[in-house]
């Protein structure tokens, strides 16, 4: 995956796509992925969420945000990921799909882009934060990535 963030990257690109060998499938998304931040964030609340509540492990409260924030996203964005996941994980039983996601490690926010990781971040922490779980602040976050 590349993204593309200036004029001279389209060139570049197009360079590419001359030098291969016809046919060829080529597709594109619209935005850039999620940022090392967000995905650091994700990490730490994680983190946060599973200490504080005690009972489940940084993977368990991982698997469990991936189903309860991160599909709807992409099944509302990406019909071909919607169809799949109709299709083999909407059957499951909840605690079924938590296992699954955990013990296949199915990827959700790797699929996102910057705008569908802040949509879920923000869904996580609006959640949590009425739990009563305390998430790390990401300016905080910030500063002490800062100086590590």
């Amino acid at each position: 995956m590349k993204i593309i963030r200036e004029q001279g990257h389209i060139e570049a690109l197009a360079n590419i796509l001359r030098g291969r060998k016809l046919p060829m499938t080529v597709s594109w998304v619209q935005g850039a992925s999620r940022s090392d931040a967000q995905n650091r964030l994700s990490q730490a609340w994680y983190t946060d969420i599973a200490t504080q509540l005690g009972d489940m492990t940084h993977e368990d409260v991982r698997a469990t945000c991936k189903l309860q924030f991160g599909m709807p996203i992409l099944c509302r964005d990406n019909a071909a990921f919607n169809d799949t996941y109709q299709r083999t994980l909407a059957p499951l039983s909840y605690e079924q799909r938590i296992e699954a996601i955990r013990v296949f490690d199915i990827p959700v926010t790797r699929l996102m882009l910057v705008k569908q990781m802040t949509e879920y971040l923000d869904n996580m922490q609006r959640y949590w934060s009425q739990q009563g779980v305390r998430l790390t602040d990401p300016e905080a976050l910030k500063y002490q990535e800062e100086f590590m």
